[in-house]
């Protein structure tokens, strides 16, 4: 298995862990949220807990599990036993959904047997490994709307804290590997900075270090207990912790609570392969004989068709498949390993949307009018528009000339990093000529629910270059079980609509669908197809 140098000092990423008192966020992270709503009722009462007197309870594992990933998993549980009201709570929700738990099993199994090695590299405990669960429904592509990404829920400035790259091109938030080894690290370091209380450093993860601190020392003047399940927490980070307690609890008891737990041997799922340059992803695919959609979910960190020009160059290839990619690759020229054409235009178009969203809009000032008026008609915010325009304060006057504030400078906006086809909210970028009405024809969702997930006044229009966030479907059913990705796909001499449909598991019906300008059975080289694919 080859290793990903992080380029990181351990002494210069002590020093700044040290003086950076958040964790991963200054606030609370507002976490992505695959589950279906609760509609029980819930009863927040403060409720004394009790821990287990001897720490560590030990499971027997059903023999029907041995050798598998949930042996493995439970074998390295070891934080304490808990009785709580709130536990309960998280418990019986999940038992209330089957399907769910069946779903985050299913998007488990390529990703786990990576997660304990690094859980056991760490000396963590091991019901750290279900972290994703809570965080991301483990989905790699996940992606809140306070700015976090990835299975492990990493918020920009904490991912760079942590050596994750986020560019144009790629984003190590969503690079399943790294992020892995970054969140395992960033774990253990809460975990040692809380003296071994896993409670307060797992509410480090969600709410910040620093948070955690100020409802420590606030109960410490109070003269009250400084314990977790004691602290004055907001309502996401009084339940996350329960939510992780419960699930790990259902793990390690599934036959106590009917529960089917699925096969997945302990055997690696993927291998971690050095690529050492540049390479288009739909080839790399076809280099290790693997269906382009499959392969994307162990590569979910890229933001083009191919990896970065200047790296990270690693790619996660199923471990049956690893030597003939390795084969393959080494008989593959280095001049036919990126699409040049593709790759151009995609670089060009990258340019274009930067200098589209560097362009600001002038504004004037009419009678009656304020920053916040102004403000929501534009999609940001009075402090955008004053930093915008280096105003003291909240003084404006009639005809006065506002530059309005670009997407990426708005506290509104998306961050650029975040990828077009997200899985847990999608991020789109308004061309010309859209309109509310087009933008939620063309995701299957309402005008109002755009304007509700980004705050837009109904009054407001679109602007051209604006980024607008579209949840996905399963966020808005409960029985949906899957993302979706939609992929352009190039063709390639010699193919047909069988071969592509073959290749990408869906119907010659659905191609023509999703491709209304008309396509025959003998297509031209170099045409580029819309593909939907389960992600």
């Amino acid at each position: 298995m080859m290793s990903v140098n992080f380029n990181r000092s351990g002494k210069f990423l002590s020093l700044l862990t040290f003086l950076i008192v958040t964790g991963c966020s200054t606030t609370s992270k507002d976490s992505f949220n695959d589950r279906p709503p609760d509609t029980s009722e819930t009863d927040n009462s403060y409720v004394r807990h009790s821990l287990h007197p001897f720490g560590k309870q030990k499971y027997t594992v059903p023999a029907k599990y041995k050798n598998t990933v949930w042996e493995r998993l439970i074998s390295l549980y070891s934080l304490p036993q808990i009785e709580n009201e709130r536990i309960d709570r998280e418990l019986n929700w999940y038992l209330r959904h089957p399907a769910y738990l069946a779903r985050v099993q299913q998007r488990a199994e390529p990703y786990l047997h990576l997660i304990l090695d690094e859980i056991e590299a760490k000396n963590i405990p091991g019901e750290l490994a279900l972290l994703p669960i809570v965080e991301s429904a483990f989905l790699p592509e996940a992606y809140s709307k306070s700015d976090a990404s990835g299975l492990w829920q990493f918020i920009p400035a904490t991912g760079r804290l942590y050596g994750l790259q986020q560019n144009a091109w790629y984003d190590g938030r969503r690079d399943v590997y790294a992020s892995t080894r970054a969140a395992t690290a960033f774990l253990k370091h809460l975990g040692e900075t809380f003296d071994g209380d896993w409670h307060l450093a797992l509410a480090s993860y969600n709410y910040g270090k620093g948070n955690v601190r100020k409802a420590i020392e606030k109960n410490e003047d109070l003269k009250r207990a400084t314990d977790y399940w004691s602290l004055d927490l907001p309502k996401e980070t009084a339940d996350y912790v329960p939510r992780l307690l419960a699930i790990a609890r259902i793990f390690a008891n599934a036959d106590k609570y009917n529960v089917n737990l699925q096969h997945i041997p302990n055997k690696p799922y993927c291998e971690l392969v050095d690529v050492k340059s540049q390479l288009d992803l739909n080839k790399a695919a076809e280099l290790a004989n693997t269906p382009l959609n499959e392969f994307l979910k162990l590569n979910p960190g890229f933001n083009h068709s191919s990896t970065a020009p200047q790296g990270p160059h690693h790619l996660l290839i199923p471990v049956a498949k690893a030597q003939t990619f390795k084969q393959n690759l080494a008989q593959l020229p280095y001049d036919q390993r990126v699409d040049q054409n593709r790759y151009h235009a995609e670089a060009a178009a990258q340019i274009r949307h930067d200098q589209v969203q560097a362009i600001p809009s002038l504004h004037k000032v009419k009678a009656g009018e304020s920053l916040v008026s102004i403000a929501d008609r534009n999609n940001t915010t009075p402090q955008s528009i004053r930093q915008a325009n280096h105003l003291a304060g909240n003084s404006i006057h009639s005809g006065m000339l506002l530059k309005m504030p670009t997407p990426q400078n708005s506290a509104q906006h998306v961050a650029t990093t975040a990828k077009n086809n997200s899985v847990g909210a999608q991020v789109y970028v308004v061309k010309k000529g859209d309109t509310f009405w087009n933008v939620a024809q063309k995701f299957s969702v309402s005008v109002n629910d755009i304007q509700s997930w980004n705050k837009i006044s109904p009054k407001s229009s679109l602007v051209l270059g604006q980024k607008i966030i579209i949840k996905a479907a399963h966020q808005q059913a409960q029985a949906s079980s899957a993302g979706i990705r939609t992929i352009n796909y190039t063709v390639k001499p010699g193919e047909t609509l069988a071969q592509i449909s073959r290749k990408f598991n869906v119907s010659i019906t659905d191609l023509r669908k999703w491709n209304p300008a008309g396509i025959n059975n003998s297509l031209t080289p170099g045409k580029v197809l819309k593909v939907i694919i389960d992600a």
